[in-house]
């Protein structure tokens, strides 16, 4: 059975939510580097644009783009938008403790849950794709990003590529990253148990590409790289 989005949500718990900023920077190692690099690529792309309303789809967790993006444009607005609730409280949280509350609109749910003239400057989907099983939900969610954004703006995908099993080497290495941080070798297994596990990534950056052209956006360019993880920019056609 294909999980639904909610399906997706509910496997982000508050024991998960609680644990995901340090289990996230074990798991993506780069994981500030990505996000930093993300707010840099959009910076870049808006041309250091002295507004911009930021959409941003599955905050949930650390916030980390949020955050990046607000160090280095002090005026840009951001939309949170995330289906968990223990993940949107734990992003609430990271966002005070940066006084970024002010600057950020919460939305508990999901991207089609905004009202339909809502329409911003740029969007991020980082650590999303990988959680929706299907090719059908994962162009739904970039179709409804889409919909919301300006013509000509940039939209950042990160997150899994490959099947898992398929490239032994790198989850082999992923596992040594977990060793590397102290993981005994029955939790590494237990590690790499759980990864093949209710995530479906596209199975190549070729079917990645092919997805934002599916959802209406234009050739993509990779950014980052890390293991199984890619992180890349696209944008809407004006």
């Amino acid at each position: 059975m294909k999980s639904s989005h909610l399906n997706a949500a509910e496997k982000f718990d508050t024991s998960r939510a609680n644990e995901y900023g340090r289990q996230s920077r074990i798991a993506l190692a780069g994981y500030d580097a990505c996000h930093d690099l993300a707010a840099c690529m959009l910076s870049a792309s808006l041309g250091n644009a002295r507004s911009a309303k930021v959409l941003v789809v599955g905050a949930g967790g650390t916030a980390q783009e949020i955050i990046a993006m607000a160090m280095l444009e002090p005026t840009w607005r951001f939309t949170a938008v995330d289906p968990s609730e223990p993940m949107l409280e734990v992003a609430a949280q990271q966002l005070g403790a940066n006084n970024l509350l002010e600057r950020t609109s919460l939305h508990l749910g999901h991207v089609e849950d905004l009202t339909a003239d809502e329409s911003y400057d740029t969007a991020t989907l980082i650590g999303v794709l990988h959680h929706l099983d299907g090719e059908v939900a994962k162009r739904k969610i970039l179709r409804s990003i889409r919909a919301h954004l300006k013509p000509g703006a940039p939209l950042i995908v990160a997150g899994n590529q490959y099947a898992y099993a398929s490239q032994p080497l790198l989850l082999a290495a992923w596992g040594q990253r977990w060793r590397q941080h102290g993981a005994s070798p029955d939790e590494v297994k237990t590690k790499l148990g759980k990864i093949l596990q209710g995530a479906d990534p596209p199975h190549s950056e070729a079917a990645v590409q092919q997805l934002m052209h599916d959802s209406g956006f234009g050739d993509a360019t990779r950014f980052f790289s890390s293991l199984f993880w890619g992180a890349w920019l696209t944008q809407k056609p004006l």
